[in-house]
């Protein structure tokens, strides 16, 4: 009994091969030379005149017979792929994770589609922003975000100061520098707020995502490994097409 899996091992040569003959007839008939013969025989006016030989052409090539060859190749491409969608109907499996059923009876199409969706967001959740790890971060329940503990700062002002360098005297007025220096004035608290994950939770989610992505892939191989009936669909196309 022929396996779905043995079919699909078997139609990219197939549409390969009949391609490349159909493509290889087409140009073959549109060569004209190939498909025209000729045949003439020389007739002198008496029996004294010039004797001159026969010619002939044979016609190398018959629509017919190469309409007829086109016709055997496809007919080897209808039964395959015919072999190949009327088993995709009822081929199907399970999508178990950790030996619990999660999708049911899945058609194969459909696992074929999930395992590409899949592989997608896997790339996206991949990509997702995570929090500072330098950051101690935790749930904020009043805006639904991740925050970060209040850190205190303080904010500072320059005030001019008097720095006596020579007292005044009866004779020289006091010799003063003046300079700035910071007074704190005030203090900021600061707390950080992030709509990003946490990578243990982006962790978490690679790896639910990774043991589904093995279970359609299971699956997949499992419904690819259902028993087929070979069908015969060309000769029947074909049969009526060159009838």
């Amino acid at each position: 009994m022929t396996k779905l899996n043995q079919i699909l091992a078997v139609e990219k040569g197939v549409k390969s091969d009949v391609q490349r003959k159909v493509t290889d007839a087409y140009h073959t008939i549109q060569k004209t030379p190939l498909l025209s013969g000729i045949s003439r025989s020389y007739q002198p006016i008496d029996d004294e005149g010039e004797q001159l030989p026969p010619e002939s052409t044979r016609v190398q090539v018959q629509a017919e017979t190469v309409l007829k060859e086109v016709g055997t190749s496809l007919t080897r491409l209808f039964d395959v792929t015919a072999t190949k969608d009327w088993a995709n109907c009822g081929a199907k499996a399970d999508v178990k994770v950790d030996g619990d059923v999660l999708l049911a009876d899945v058609p194969v199409t459909y696992l074929l589609f999930l395992e590409k969706q899949l592989t997608d967001l896997h790339t996206f959740i991949a990509k997702l922003p995570t929090l500072d790890p330098s950051e101690t971060w935790a749930l904020d329940e009043n805006t639904d975000t991740w925050r970060t503990e209040p850190v205190k700062t303080t904010r500072t002002k320059k005030v001019p100061r008097n720095h006596v360098l020579a007292e005044a005297t009866d004779k020289h007025p006091a010799q003063v520098q003046v300079y700035n220096e910071d007074v704190v004035v005030g203090y900021w608290t600061k707390v950080a707020f992030s709509g990003a994950l946490p990578q243990r939770r982006i962790n978490e989610l690679l790896t639910r995502l990774q043991k589904l992505q093995d279970a359609v892939k299971y699956a997949r191989e499992e419904a690819n490994g259902t028993d087929i009936t070979d069908q015969r669909v060309g000769d029947k196309v074909f049969a009526y097409l060159l009838g």
